[in-house]
């Protein structure tokens, strides 16, 4: 499906920084409802972008009548790559929570509190942002977020690393970003690097004060049910659970009718 995008323009990491972006309108009809539902915005996985959601994002705004926002990350996508010299460090997700997205929906205009929907690396930045702007944040639907390093996720990205030397895979990564080896650079060198085997967000978590529907696929290589198992634990009041069948690393492509559905649902029962 093809889209129309466009650039926004900010300053990251002590140098200008352009960004890919497209807006979702809301339906014409949800445009007279009482109450319609806030802006909901999207944050792609670690090797993802904005082309990568393929039409999920629009199949979902159009199910909730709400508008949307996706964008491509720095170093993904048609973004401003990043410096082939640059090695993000174990706090890489903070930044992009704290510095990355704020000033990006300042300068769209994005003054209203929204929702968001974060996948895999997205689904920790999703939660890091909702913890440190709370007033901001109204509810959070997280697919296969990383909480904490487990061994299954080092193995697999370990085989990635692999599968980028020896097959097709830059090739196809080029199909969506503008610069394939910061892509899959910024992503497999940080997790890889010894330092960010003790990274993790628990702490951080258990600040979040909104409502969270953690997702997993059963089948996911990335990450077990204990990334989600440990929103619970330290969201007990705010979090439902959807565990999938026959559902890897992207509920999005595997099983998106049953995350359509179980998203739609939740966030018109606790979007604020």
């Amino acid at each position: 499906m093809a889209h129309d995008t466009a650039f926004a323009d900010i300053d990251w990491a002590d140098r200008p920084v352009r960004i890919e972006y497209r807006r979702i309108a809301a339906p014409a009809e949800a445009l007279t409802g009482a109450a319609p539902l806030p802006l909901l915005v999207f944050l792609h996985e670690g090797l993802g972008s904005l082309s990568m959601w393929r039409d999920f994002p629009d199949r979902l705004c159009a199910r909730l009548g709400c508008a949307g926002l996706v964008y491509s990350r720095p170093a993904y996508g048609q973004s401003t790559p990043k410096p082939a010299d640059e090695r993000w460090r174990p706090d890489f997700m903070h930044r992009q929570a704290r510095e990355v997205l704020p000033p990006l929906l300042d300068t769209l205009g994005v003054t209203q509190p929204y929702a968001l929907f974060g996948h895999s690396d997205g689904g920790s930045i999703a939660l890091l942002h909702a913890a440190m702007f709370p007033e901001r944040v109204t509810s959070l639907v997280v697919a296969a977020p990383h909480l904490f390093v487990e061994d299954l996720t080092i193995a697999s990205i370990e085989d990635a690393r692999t599968a980028y030397a020896t097959t097709d895979l830059r090739t196809k990564l080029g199909k969506h970003h503008a610069d394939p080896d910061s892509a899959f650079r910024g992503w497999n060198d940080i997790w890889l690097d010894p330092a960010f085997r003790d990274w993790n967000i628990e702490r951080e978590v258990a600040q979040v004060r909104c409502p969270v529907l953690a997702v997993q696929g059963h089948d996911d290589q990335y990450g077990t049910m204990a990334q989600i198992e440990r929103i619970a634990d330290r969201c007990p009041d705010r979090t439902t659970l959807l565990k999938l069948d026959a559902c890897g690393h992207s509920p999005h492509r595997d099983q998106p009718e049953a995350l359509i559905d179980a998203a739609a649902d939740f966030l018109h029962r606790h979007t604020r």
